[in-house]
């Protein structure tokens, strides 16, 4: 080696989980190297959350072009697909900087851009460096799960790691798998003027409130997405400069044809070249195994993001970020607590959850409450013409909120104070009795938990004790 570095925390991965811990690490004192082989930002960055978010913005401005009838604008839009790109590389390059490699080691950083390799369970090689450090973090996040379906190897197929750099506009666009990333990719593309096929062996957003997750489903099929659930994919084949996929259902086989096939069938943790056995950490098909300080198997060398799982989001990562910094860096035994995690499908209407839905708060809990409230109900998704959906609350009788799904406009955030909620441990009367702007979406979840009180409040015994209190002036 012709360079070694003795340092306190050395991070493997420069993705949303790697540079927190490095960021937070360095600016509270802490000699910190960040090691990164490929784009500073990871996938988030360039493959994930921020181009797939631009493209479906660039989606839905098509779509409110092509239906604004009803507002008494007529017209409609004209896709130039080699500039809906263009807007979604725009918007990685104006947050890049953010996770560059420039900022960080002005933040105090050593930044080595090469493949990281344990040699040992307290030192790695980096390039031509050997890293000694007192606590590794490994947050080398995740990759595009393949599936073993015949023919997948002899056709060119794009993941999300390369659907984002097509320059032309897929005619139909085949979509193996029916989660968060198969479904937002099928609504932009749609919007945007292409045919496409979701082809899922179970049920498309599988994880979700079924209740709600029926609302959408009807939705995408009335954009005009095929949705070909609890089919499976028997094999794929090239065909007249495209791609076909022969799917059977309830025995029914069928050849179905486009023109561009995506893979969206989940997520595989990215492990391999790490020299894992080498450092004493035990991991598996799933990740790395961790305890509930994200600690491996070997107690120096953490793990996070979505490399340890058991949740592949963004902001798991950097919650996993505070946790090690907390036992890393200042010896708190800081645990994980997954009871309050958020999750948000950016489909349009979006569709989001925290805590249990109604399924999991009935194995858990037998008795609870469901509130529900729609947004058809609501004055300002009445102006906006966005009515589709509602909330759904969790709770047990007593009124403590145990979890909330909400199918609706801007849903992503109105999550947020559920979160809060589930995470507090508060009753719905928290809710209820809160004062909010008029008119806004808010109101749905304050109506749906105003509801809990209905039956009592408005009840026979109410009027009695009311008509009684009346006669006395």
């Amino acid at each position: 080696m012709s360079q070694r570095i003795e340092t306190d925390i050395c991070v493997i991965g420069g993705g949303s989980a790697g540079l927190s811990v490095a960021a937070g690490a360095s600016q509270m004192g802490a000699r910190t190297v960040l090691v990164e082989r490929a784009k500073m930002g990871g996938d988030c960055l360039n493959y994930g959350c921020v181009p797939s978010k631009a493209l479906l913005a660039a989606g839905r401005r098509a779509r409110i072009a092509n239906h604004s009838a009803e507002f008494g604008i007529d017209g409609q839009a004209s896709i130039d697909f080699a500039r809906v790109q263009a807007h979604v590389a725009g918007v990685i390059a104006a947050i890049a900087p953010h996770d560059s490699v420039e900022r960080f080691e002005g933040l105090g950083v050593t930044v080595i851009q090469a493949d990281a390799r344990f040699t040992g369970p307290a030192e790695l090689v980096a390039g031509d460096t050997l890293i000694r450090a007192k606590r590794f973090v490994i947050a080398t996040g995740s990759r595009a799960a393949i599936p073993p379906v015949p023919g997948l190897e002899s056709v060119s197929y794009l993941t999300n790691e390369t659907i984002f750099g097509m320059p032309e506009k897929p005619a139909h666009l085949l979509i193996l798998g029916g989660g968060p990333i198969g479904l937002e990719m099928a609504q932009a593309h749609r919007y945007l003027g292409c045919e496409v096929t979701v082809i899922e062996m179970a049920t498309v957003a599988g994880k979700d409130d079924p209740e709600l997750v029926e609302q959408l489903r009807k939705r995408l099929c009335a954009d005009g997405i095929r949705l070909l659930e609890r089919t499976k994919a028997l094999g794929v084949a090239a065909k007249q400069g495209g791609v076909s996929v022969m799917v059977e259902k309830d025995g029914i086989a069928e050849e179905v044809s486009g023109s561009h096939l995506l893979v969206a069938t989940g997520r595989a943790p990215s492990v391999e070249g790490l020299g894992l056995e080498a450092a004493g950490v035990r991991y598996g098909k799933k990740g790395i195994e961790v305890d509930a300080r994200l600690r491996t198997s070997n107690r120096h060398i953490f793990a996070i993001g979505d490399v340890a799982g058991p949740y592949q989001f963004t902001h798991m990562a950097g919650y996993h970020a505070g946790i090690v910094i907390r036992n890393a860096l200042f010896r708190l035994p800081a645990k994980v607590d997954y009871s309050a995690v958020p999750w948000v499908t950016y489909t349009d209407p979006e569709l989001a959850q925290v805590g249990l839905n109604e399924e999991a708060a009935r194995q858990q809990h037998g008795d609870i409450r469901i509130l529900r409230w729609g947004f058809h109900e609501n004055d300002r998704a009445q102006a906006e013409r966005e009515t589709e959906g509602y909330a759904k609350i969790v709770t047990l009788p007593n009124g403590r909120i145990l979890g909330a799904t909400i199918l609706g406009p801007q849903a992503g955030e109105l999550i947020a104070l559920w979160a809060l909620a589930v995470s507090s441990k508060m009753k719905i009367g928290a809710i209820a009795s809160l004062i909010l702007p008029y008119p806004t979406l808010g109101e749905v979840g304050k109506r749906a938990a105003g509801s809990f009180y209905t039956p009592k409040l408005f009840g026979e015994r109410t009027r009695k004790i009311v008509r009684f209190l009346l006669k006395f002036g």
